[in-house]
């Protein structure tokens, strides 16, 4: 579900694929984090595991958590009948935020910052609004479209990206990045018209999220400039999700009613359906620790790739347990979309070669 991430390094966010806009060079942990006397630090150094298996089971945990909270998503929105995406988006902050807490100020997985100012309180509330709106539309699109539609919509966001930061920033990229697009925005176009679940509404939210995600990458870059006012992901989750939970309670208390009351009843009456609720905020975290964790143990070029591959392993497996019918040009279309990410990343990666 969700993630913190920065215009020049890779979230969030969102379990879905997203790709860099700018990968820097990756110092090592000591250098990023400092020595902390912290849990994931003592295990990293402790002699009885290799240091690869280590970097092997993060990996793997992070694919586990990613393409978990997108397939309880979709079973609670879909086949179990908790129609309230908006709530358990609510859900989804309020474990961000107790999670958050406890590996921060307990485990000290890293230093604790505070706010500064309220123009910072300010900056990191509008950031907020647009996450959480953009986690709500992805939620609400698991609703009407399979995950594996959803995760070839969700692998447009570098096409979102270069159109906000041009229309913000004026900033412009290379024809060589420009031409990498086109076959992201070319292979939707295919899998649209070849996917036999599509439904417009459910479309309209999906693109909705990806451009939000976008959005609020590019706006980050420009409102979180100073060395002052830079926050580490986890620390600006930390902030976030609160904000988030409180926008997001009158908008769940006016479109879906007396939620708390229904949930609690569904919960009274089907024992199973409070674990998957649990489950689900707690892997909601899970996505945001194990990203950190994964770019701490290998780079954010490491990260760009396994997420390149998570897409199409989340739509195969999604495929396999769902039983969503799918074509052949819909297959193709999602190959293309994800090919022109990679082509996209790698252009990206030379011009910054070139510029240093």
């Amino acid at each position: 579900m969700v993630e913190a991430q920065s215009y020049t390094t890779r979230r969030s966010s969102n379990p879905r694929l997203e790709t860099s806009v700018d990968i820097p060079s990756t110092p090592t942990g000591e250098v990023r984090y400092g020595t902390t006397n912290n849990i994931f630090a003592s295990i990293s150094t402790t002699s009885f595991i290799s240091p690869t298996i280590l970097t092997a089971l993060i990996i793997a945990s992070w694919y586990l958590s990613n393409i978990g909270v997108l397939l309880l998503n979709k079973y609670l929105l879909s086949f179990h009948g908790y129609k309230y995406p908006i709530f358990l988006t609510m859900l989804h902050m309020i474990s961000c935020t107790f999670y958050s807490l406890i590996a921060i100020r307990w485990f000290q997985i890293v230093p604790y910052q505070q706010i500064s100012s309220r123009k910072q309180f300010l900056k990191i509330l509008a950031l907020s609004a647009i996450f959480c709106f953009s986690v709500v539309f992805g939620n609400t699109s698991l609703r009407y479209l399979p995950v594996s539609f959803n995760q070839a919509i969700g692998a447009t966001t570098p096409f979102f990206t270069a159109i906000f930061a041009f229309l913000i920033t004026c900033k412009k990229e290379s024809a060589e990045v420009y031409l990498a697009l086109m076959p992201v925005v070319f292979g939707i176009v295919l899998a649209s018209n070849s996917e036999p679940s599509f439904h417009l509404f459910g479309f309209l939210m999906c693109v909705g999220s990806t451009a939000g995600r976008a959005l609020k990458s590019v706006v980050q870059g420009l409102l979180l400039t100073s060395d002052s006012e830079k926050l580490h992901s986890m620390n600006l989750l930390l902030y976030m999700a609160p904000m988030a939970a409180m926008i997001l309670l009158p908008f769940s208390l006016y479109i879906e009613g007396n939620v708390l009351s229904k949930t609690v009843e569904k919960a009274r009456s089907d024992s199973f359906m409070a674990l998957l609720l649990i489950g689900n905020a707690t892997v909601a975290y899970l996505v945001n620790l194990t990203n950190f964790l994964v770019t701490k143990h290998t780079s954010a070029l490491t990260l760009q790739v396994l997420g390149n591959a998570k897409a199409a392993v989340a739509a195969v497996v999604s495929v396999l347990i769902f039983k969503n019918p799918v074509t052949v040009m819909g297959i193709s279309g999602f190959a293309v979309t994800v090919m022109g990410v990679v082509l996209y990343s790698e252009a990206k990666r030379r011009l910054k070669v070139t510029a240093h």
